[in-house]
């Protein structure tokens, strides 16, 4: 038992599960912050564009049958402007993840000073000889 809760301690206290965790937490917000945005000030200005439609109101009503020999089946709605505004928040929310990661590779790129690489012997060999060959050049020339 001491060794589970010793497994289990290290990896709540690992640095991936805490950051996961506050990820879930942040993430859980701003998707209700999202959905505020889509119910509250997106959706009434387009149903009102669209001639006063709700859109958590949109269903379709499936209606009740009844059987002889059985009983009634009761009539149920299929609420399709629920999705549509579940598909909204999706689409904003991506958007928005989209945005940060961006961002976030902008910055760790610019952040990535490449270093040329050191010349290799090679090179700073051939380096020596082309500037000795300049410099008997230009002891030639003065000569």
């Amino acid at each position: 038992m001491g060794k589970f809760i010793s497994e289990f301690k290290e990896f709540a206290v690992k640095g991936n599960a805490v950051d996961m965790a506050i990820g879930i937490i942040i993430g859980a917000a701003f998707g209700k912050i999202v959905s505020s945005i889509v119910d509250d000030i997106i959706m009434p200005p387009i149903g009102w564009l669209i001639k006063g439609v709700n859109f958590s109101d949109l269903k379709f009503k499936l209606p009740s049958v009844y059987i002889p020999g059985m009983e009634k089946i009761p009539s149920v709605t299929i609420n399709y402007g629920h999705f549509l505004q579940a598909m909204l928040n999706f689409v904003i929310v991506a958007f928005c993840v989209f945005l940060i990661v961006k961002t976030i590779n902008k910055i760790t790129n610019n952040n990535k000073v490449k270093k040329p690489a050191a010349p290799s012997k090679e090179e700073q060999l051939l380096s020596e000889i082309r500037d000795l060959l300049k410099e008997k050049q230009n002891t030639d020339k003065d000569n």
